[in-house]
């Protein structure tokens, strides 16, 4: 590990960072190098969860692992579907927010999968730590650095530097997350027909629609991208063992963007043969409704209890007096609440916020009504 000076110099530089309005993929890239100041990594990668589901979203490799592409999908498959202690969504329901696996859980070591069957076999790296971006909000991305066998583990003070940026990195992401805008007249904002796929039993894709093929290409179109089917396939493993576990939960999901700023959200389900016995799972990708993304999106101006309430009536077209009657306060006390909201989205009135929540995604139809299914009827 650095000095203490370098550390809380890296510290300090990833807060700013965290504060300065960086787009997503700016954001990263520096923070990623900024850890490597104070804790040397030889590879790292960088993913992004929906808060609500847990699902990833989006990965970005940097150092040695940028070269490797072909794993994605087992990776996700380790992370979403094997019995590993220390995936992201494990770290999440802790009371961590960093860990080195040679420091933090010695014991456990040799019994990881992901170490035993991808990690060390596949890029050589002897040891990993993961950090997860997590904050008052909710979870929102994880970062895993790795070591070669002749470097040191990662020890307990570099840990707990990592654990130090938690909270940082989730602001960076949150506010990455809100710097693009999207243009409904990009090519794709649309797809050329459904967007399918359909994995089997062995984890290979046997069918895809040009519509997925189109999207897929839209999600990687960033530096640092990792395959999105690494996406894809984390929602394949999920959606096996809902099955398995015969739960009532939710079908696997996730809310994602392209790199031109278009929501997408992504669906898996199990697919059964009339014998019941199928390990066939269909990922369906469309362009996400406005419900899909208003409370992640609010989510990420980082709003309070309060405020999210308000902001929802706000776009619902509840006018202000009815707000502080649904809310049991004053109307003085709304207009404080929303020049807060107005604050934190960075707009001046209703109209502009209703505009940033959906991105301009869905601005051109806002005068339209909305359907049964959430979505604009004309």
């Amino acid at each position: 590990m650095r000095s203490t000076l370098a550390i809380d110099r890296a510290r300090g530089d990833l807060d700013v960072l965290s504060r300065a309005g960086l787009d997503l993929e700016e954001f990263v890239a520096e923070a990623v190098q900024t850890v490597q100041r104070a804790v040397p990594w030889q590879g790292a990668c960088v993913g992004t969860h929906d808060p609500v589901t847990m699902m990833l979203t989006s990965g970005r490799k940097f150092g040695d692992l940028a070269d490797h592409d072909s794993l994605d999908g087992l990776f996700s498959i380790i992370e979403y579907g094997s019995e590993e202690r220390s995936t992201f969504q494990a770290l999440a329901a802790s009371t961590e927010r960093a860990i080195g696996m040679h420091t933090s859980m010695p014991d456990y070591v040799d019994q990881s999968e992901r170490l035993n069957r991808l990690v060390r076999p596949h890029f050589g790296y002897a040891d990993e730590a993961r950090l997860a971006f997590r904050d008052q909000l909710g979870m929102w991305g994880g970062m895993a650095l790795f070591r070669a066998a002749d470097d040191p583990w990662f020890d307990e003070d570099e840990i707990a530097f990592l654990a130090s940026l938690s909270d940082a990195m989730a602001r960076g992401v949150r506010a990455g997350m809100l710097t693009r805008l999207a243009d409904p007249r990009l090519p794709d904002a649309e797809a050329s027909g459904p967007a399918v796929i359909i994995v089997d039993a062995d984890d290979e894709v046997t069918h895809i629609s040009l519509g997925a093929e189109e999207r897929l290409a839209q999600l990687k179109a960033f530096e640092h991208s990792t395959d999105p089917l690494g996406t894809v396939f984390a929602l394949v493993t999920a959606a096996r063992r809902m099955r398995r576990s015969e739960t009532d939960a939710a079908l696997p999901h996730a809310r994602l963007r392209t790199a031109s700023g278009v929501w997408l959200v992504v669906h898996a389900a199990p697919l059964a043969t009339r014998d019941g016995i199928s390990g066939q799972v269909v990922v369906t990708i469309e362009q996400a409704r406005p419900p899909e993304i208003i409370e992640l999106v609010v989510a990420a101006f980082g709003l309070t209890a309060r405020e999210r309430d308000v902001t929802r009536l706000v776009l619902q077209g509840v006018e202000t007096k009815q707000i502080a009657e649904t809310m049991h306060v004053s109307t003085y006390t709304v207009q404080d609440h929303l020049k807060s909201v107005f604050d934190k989205a960075g707009v001046r009135s209703r109209r502009e916020l209703i505009s940033r929540v959906y991105f301009d995604q869905y601005v051109p139809r806002l005068g339209s009504a909305l359907g049964p299914s959430g979505w604009f009827s004309g």
